[in-house]
């Protein structure tokens, strides 16, 4: 401690910064590559969402003043010796401080391009064909069953027919969303 009591008192702070907040960075990092840092219940941060919009992150957050804290340090005792003036150092520190958070922000966007919505919507069977796995009454007078193929998985719907009955095994097309797990479909 000797060692950081004998610096000018700027690049002192720099340091006094640096230090736990690199400590913390690691921290988080490590938290957030095992899983830690998610689904705890907690939610401590403050919503930044000053537009009114849905943003997928937060402005104000731990994390952001963590990454900006990092730049600002890091930038602030790596160019102190190289930038005499030090208003402009610390402009520039925070500058580069800004840019870890922006940089963040841009990461997290492309993970979050990485995401796949996989949820079922019964919309998305409109027109589509499959086949009677439960023989389907006709007339609407009961129900049936048909196969669907989703993504490359197999989804069973209850359906019903205006037609004559449809026998198992027979090939049908979705001609109606009737309500949330019955489709009205007609023999191919």
């Amino acid at each position: 401690m000797d060692a950081l009591n004998n610096l000018e008192p700027l690049l002192r702070v720099f340091w006094y910064l640096a230090i736990p907040i690199s400590f913390i960075f690691i921290v988080q990092t490590v938290m957030t590559f095992i899983g830690a840092d998610s689904g705890d219940g907690l939610d401590a941060d403050f919503d930044g969402d000053l537009d009114g919009g849905h943003a997928p992150f937060q402005l104000f957050s731990f994390r952001n003043l963590i990454n900006f804290l990092l730049g600002f340090s890091w930038t602030g005792i790596s160019f102190y010796g190289l930038i005499t003036n030090r208003a402009i150092l610390i402009l520039f520190s925070v500058v580069i401080g800004i840019l870890f958070i922006l940089i963040f922000f841009a990461i997290i966007k492309q993970i979050q391009k990485l995401a796949e919505d996989n949820s079922f919507k019964i919309t998305t069977l409109l027109h589509r064909s499959g086949s009677v796995y439960l023989r389907i009454p006709e007339k609407r007078t009961g129900m049936g069953k048909i196969q669907v193929s989703i993504n490359g998985s197999y989804k069973e719907v209850d359906a019903i027919t205006n037609n004559e009955q449809i026998a198992s095994g027979a090939a049908v097309k979705i001609i109606k969303i009737e309500s949330n797990n019955l489709v009205l479909v007609e023999k191919i």
